[in-house]
């Protein structure tokens, strides 16, 4: 920097949204510095989607699309069609970087590498000539008269007419995700809901559950129960992990269940055969049986249930004797055992914390920003963008959409 100089804008911030604001608003002609706390740029992007990337979900239709906001949907009609899905896909695609279409529309670069993502837009900042600079922990914004003056940085102190906020949420703090920028934008005045995970693994009670660390199901039912009453069931796929559940089905199930612990006690109940009635999942293990009559019953049986949950068939059987042949199972055994497999019961004992999040709500409430602009309503020259926002949304894409598209808004507003 320039003794004296000041930026157009500082887009504080360089993760998705922050490197797509700034990219932006270079591309415009504007002055732009980034400043990025960590050593690197994209640290928490180049882990996303386990390192593939769920960079959008290819649903087209705005208003479809939208609707996986919540309360947030009218509020994005704007955004989302200034730069929307296929914004997404026509930016990177142009960039030499086209994108694969997976199960439930979610989209992932060709090469399954998210480090390609980040590499994309560093070259967007290159191109647009955005003066870049990590290691550069903004302390505080210092401001007068509805304005934001400077930033007070551990490597100087930086002026510029615009600030963009793009500092994230707290989910995955190890990327510096640590909700730096709520504390500043309470100080600035702004309302900030307190963060908490809101896609999330659960944590369950069970051992046999825990046992099944890194078995997935698919596709299966699971139904959940508040105080015995049931409250919500879906289906999809499930995976299980050493302090209870994970995959999609859980993680869009999470802010729901952490609802009803709210309420009372969760118990949640699993279908390992969804498209099977309890008759013809008995027909099954009948033929099972028939064509295995002299051998061991809980290896006959490992092979009707799903791949990799055979390990908890002798517990489901609680057999008296492991060598028990199949031909001598009783009928009424078998009918338990059946019904076990259409509802296996677990305990929901709570969340993990936001720490093991894939996306953290809370943030600036869209009441407090015009999202035509993504401007805020209570600093004239402050913009904001990504997980800074206030606004839950499922996995599968949407959470870095929301990025580009209150990224580039914003870099094309300011």
């Amino acid at each position: 920097m320039r003794p004296g100089k000041k930026y157009d804008v500082i887009v504080i911030g360089g993760g998705a949204s922050g490197m797509m604001a700034a990219g932006r608003a270079g591309e415009r002609g504007r002055s732009v510095l980034l400043l990025e706390k960590n050593a690197t740029l994209g640290r928490k992007l180049d882990i996303s989607g386990g390192g593939r990337c769920n960079i959008t979900n290819a649903e087209f239709d705005k208003h479809a699309f939208a609707k996986h906001y919540g309360t947030a949907e009218d509020f994005l009609y704007s955004p989302l069609s200034k730069f929307g899905v296929q914004s997404t896909f026509d930016f990177f695609t142009a960039r030499g970087l086209p994108f694969k279409v997976e199960a439930r529309k979610r989209a992932f670069p060709e090469t399954e590498r998210a480090s390609d993502v980040t590499r994309v837009l560093k070259k967007y900042l290159a191109d647009a000539k955005v003066e870049v600079r990590t290691g550069s922990a903004v302390l505080e914004l210092h401001a007068g008269s509805g304005r934001i003056t400077e930033a007070l940085t551990s490597s100087g102190t930086y002026r510029a007419e615009n600030f963009i906020i793009a500092t994230g949420g707290m989910s995955h703090p190890e990327t510096g995700s640590t909700g730096d920028g709520f504390k500043w934008l309470i100080s600035l005045g702004h309302t900030v809901h307190p963060a908490s995970p809101s896609v999330v693994p659960l944590k369950v009670r069970e051992m046999w559950a825990k046992s099944l660390a890194g078995v997935t199901l698919e596709p299966m039912k699971i139904t959940f129960y508040c105080d015995g009453k049931k409250a919500f069931s879906k289906k999809g796929r499930l995976l299980f992990t050493h302090f209870g559940l994970s995959g999609p089905l859980i993680l869009n199930s999470a802010q729901e269940v952490g609802e009803l612990l709210k309420e009372g006690d969760v118990t949640a109940v699993i279908d390992l055969f969804p498209e099977l009635d309890i008759a013809a999942l008995e027909k099954k293990v009948l033929e099972a049986i028939d064509a295995n009559k002299n051998k061991d019953l809980k290896n006959v049986l490992a092979d009707v249930v799903p791949k990799g949950m055979s390990k908890i068939v002798p517990e489901l059987l609680k057999l008296k004797d492991p060598k028990l042949k199949a031909h001598s199972w009783g009928k009424e055994d078998r009918k338990r055992f059946v019904h076990a497999l259409k509802a296996m019961p677990l305990t929901v004992t709570g969340l993990m914390g936001l720490d093991r999040a894939v996306i953290s709500d809370g943030g600036v409430p869209l009441t407090e920003v015009d999202t035509r602009t993504m401007r805020s309503l209570i600093i004239g020259n402050l913009y904001l963008t990504g997980d800074i926002l206030h606004i839950n949304r499922p996995s599968g894409g949407y959470s870095l959409q929301l990025c580009w598209t209150t990224g580039f808004v914003a870099g094309d507003s300011v």
